[in-house]
C-alpha cells in the first residue's frame, strides 16, 4: 500500500503514525495489525490536502512526543476520529496516559477564530436589538464551536446568558470526505479479519450505524428538536437542567442557555457527593428513559462523554449537545427485560427468544453455545446486569451469530461512553443497582392497575412486565432451583 507522495517522502513519520496501533491494550495485542491497517486505509483516502495537514500536524510535535500526543493531533484534525476518541477517552481498559490525552477532546480551546465565525452568525440570526456577542469562543468540540451571548430583550428583563453553537468552518466538507471511508472500512476489516485469523465481527454493519448517526451530528435543526423533547421528559425531574432555546436559532445555528459548571468527572466535592453526581448521571441518562414509558419508545442520550455532562453550582445535572439520540422501542425494552430474567432463571430459550427480539439471528448454534456460556457465569455468581448482557451481545456481534439493528448497536456505543465516565464519578455506583431499583419502583408504582390489566399487556401495569410474565416466573420456581442445583442443566 502507498500513501499520498508527500508521506511516503517521510516513512519514519508513517511508521509513526501506524505505530499509534501500539496504544491497544495488551488484551488486544492481536488487533494491533488490524488496527494498523485501517488507521492506513482511513488516511490513504482523505484528499492530499488533508493528508499535508495531518504531516505538518505530526511534524510539529517533538520527536520524542508520545504516542498518547500524536494521536491526541490526528484526532483533531478528522471529526470522525475525534468522535471516536471521545467515546473511548474513559474506557478503563487503556493506559491512564491515554484517557487523559483522549479526554482534552471533551472540551477543546478553540482553535477557531471569531473572525472565521462571523459571516455565520450575521448571515442566520442578522440584527436583534439588545444582542451582544462574545470577543472570543468558549470552546471548540468535533463538529462545532460554542460561542458566548447576553441579550436584553427589553429594559423591564434582566440580561439573559446564552451562548451560540456554530459548525466549525470546513466541518462539513471534512464529514462528508470521512462517512464514505467509514462505510467502505467496514468491508475491508472483515477481510482482514479472515487473513489475520481473527473472529470476523459486523464491522461493515457497525461502522455505517456509526457514520449514519455522525451525519446527523452537524443536523443543528434536528438538535433543537432533540432538547425541546429532552425539556419536556426532565421536566418533572428539578436536579436535571436541559438548556433552554433561544427563538432566534436557525437551521444552521443553535441559540441556547449557558450553563455555568464543571465536567462532572472533576473531583470538586467530598466522595459522597460524587456519589450522589453519579447515582444521578445513571437515572438520567439510563434508567428514566428505559422504564420512563409504559407504551412510548424509549430515547437515550447516544453521545454521554463527560464534555456533555456538566455539573452546576447549585447540584443539578446539566445534559449538553443533544444532536445525537438513539432509541429503544418498547418491544426491544420489553426484549432487555425478558433476557434478563432468562439469565436469572438459566433458561436459556427465554434469552435465545429475547436476543431474536433486539436483533437478527444468523447462526442458532453460535447463538446458543454464546447464551450456554454467559449462563454459566450467571450460575457462577454474575450478576446478569448491563456487563453481562453487552458482553453477551458483543460475543454475539464478533462471531456474527446476531445482526443488530442501528439503535442497539448505538445504544451499546453509548452504555460504553456511560459506564467510562461513571467510574470516573464514583467508583462506588454501580449502573445495575440503580437500574434495578427504578424498575422496582416502576413496578411497586403499577401494582394497584394490575387486577385490571389484559394477562398479557405489559403496557399500562410498569417495568415491561404482564401479568402472564409473573405467573410464568411463579410456575418456574421449582424448575428454576433445580437448574442451579443440576448446573443450569434443562
Amino acid at each position: 500500500m502507498n500513501f499520498s507522495s508527500d508521506l511516503d517522502l517521510d516513512s519514519g513519520l508513517l511508521e509513526k503514525l501506524l505505530g499509534l496501533a501500539e496504544l491497544l491494550p495488551p488484551s488486544y495485542a492481536e488487533y494491533r495489525p488490524l488496527l494498523a491497517d485501517a488507521l492506513l486505509f482511513f488516511l490513504m483516502r482523505l484528499s492530499p490536502a488533508r493528508q499535508q495537514a495531518i504531516y505538518e500536524a505530526q511534524r510539529a510535535l517533538p520527536a520524542r512526543a508520545s504516542r498518547s500526543r500524536r494521536l491526541l493531533a490526528l484526532f483533531r484534525l478528522c471529526p470522525t476520529l475525534h468522535k471516536l476518541g471521545q467515546v473511548v477517552a474513559h474506557d478503563k481498559r487503556l493506559s491512564a496516559d491515554l484517557r487523559r490525552r483522549l479526554q482534552e477532546l471533551e472540551t477543546l480551546v478553540p482553535s477557531d477564530s471569531l473572525a472565521a465565525i462571523q459571516p455565520v452568525l450575521e448571515r442566520e440570526i442578522g440584527h436583534i436589538a439588545g444582542l451582544q456577542v462574545g470577543r472570543k469562543a468558549l470552546a471548540e468540540a468535533s463538529v462545532a464551536v460554542v460561542v458566548p451571548f447576553v441579550w436584553r430583550q427589553n429594559g423591564g428583563t434582566p440580561p439573559q446568558r446564552g451562548v451560540f453553537k456554530v459548525l466549525r468552518p470546513g466541518v462539513q466538507e471534512r464529514l462528508n470526505e470521512e462517512l464514505p471511508i467509514w462505510s467502505a472500512l467496514g468491508a475491508y476489516l472483515e477481510e482482514r479479519c479472515s487473513e489475520y485469523g481473527l473472529p470476523v465481527f459486523d464491522y461493515r454493519n457497525t461502522l455505517e450505524s456509526v457514520a449514519s448517526l455522525l451525519a446527523n451530528e452537524v443536523c443543528l435543526d434536528r438538535e433543537q428538536i432533540h432538547l425541546s423533547q429532552a425539556a419536556g421528559f426532565y421536566a418533572n425531574s428539578p436536579d436535571i437542567l436541559i438548556p433552554r432555546l433561544f427563538p432566534f436559532s436557525t437551521a444552521s445555528v443553535t441559540a441556547m442557555e449557558r450553563v455555568d459548571g464543571c465536567k462532572v468527572t472533576e473531583q470538586d466535592l467530598p466522595p459522597a457527593e460524587m456519589q450522589q453526581r453519579a447515582e444521578r448521571i445513571v437515572r438520567a441518562l439510563l434508567a428514566q428513559p428505559f422504564w420512563g414509558s409504559n407504551a412510548a419508545p424509549a430515547v437515550f442520550h447516544a453521545d454521554p462523554h463527560a464534555g456533555n455532562l456538566m455539573a452546576t453550582a447549585d447540584g443539578r445535572l446539566a445534559i449538553l449537545d443533544w444532536a445525537l439520540t438513539t432509541q429503544l422501542s418498547k418491544v426491544q425494552c420489553e426484549a432487555v427485560v425478558q433476557l434478563i430474567l432468562g439469565a436469572l432463571t438459566l433458561n436459556d430459550r427465554r434469552v435465545c427468544a429475547a436476543i431474536a427480539l433486539l436483533g437478527q439471528p444468523l447462526d442458532e448454534a453460535q447463538i446458543q453455545f454464546a447464551v450456554a456460556q454467559s449462563i454459566r457465569q450467571v450460575q457462577l455468581g454474575t450478576f446478569p446486569g448491563f456487563d453481562w448482557l453487552t458482553a453477551l451481545m458483543d460475543r454475539l456481534a464478533s462471531t456474527s451469530a446476531v445482526r443488530f439493528p442501528e439503535d442497539v448497536i448505538l445504544f451499546r456505543k453509548a452504555l460504553l461512553t456511560l459506564s467510562g465516565v461513571i467510574a470516573d464519578v464514583s467508583q462506588e455506583v454501580r449502573m445495575n443497582s440503580i437500574l434495578v431499583m427504578q424498575g422496582v419502583t416502576r413496578f411497586a408504582g403499577g401494582l394497584m392497575w394490575r387486577p385490571w390489566a389484559a394477562p398479557f399487556s405489559r403496557a399500562t401495569v410498569g417495568a415491561h412486565l404482564s401479568n402472564a410474565d409473573l405467573l410464568a416466573l411463579w410456575a418456574e420456581l421449582p424448575v428454576t432451583a433445580l437448574r442451579y442445583l443440576a448446573g443450569g442443566n434443562r
